[in-house]
């Protein structure tokens, strides 16, 4: 299991750019996104 760690492979994922609209929709989906907390349970709901 240690072996499937190395340097090399995490210096491989520094390199990593994601795309604008990537970004762009990351960002949107996170501010339609609304937890609900109602006696110990969690409702989701995406409000679009």
């Amino acid at each position: 299991m240690a072996k499937l760690y190395t340097n090399n492979s995490i210096e491989k994922f520094n390199d990593l750019q994601p795309k604008e609209e990537t970004v762009n929709f990351l960002l949107n989906y996170s501010k339609a996104l609304s937890v609900i907390n109602c006696n110990k349970m969690k409702f989701e709901a995406l409000l679009n």
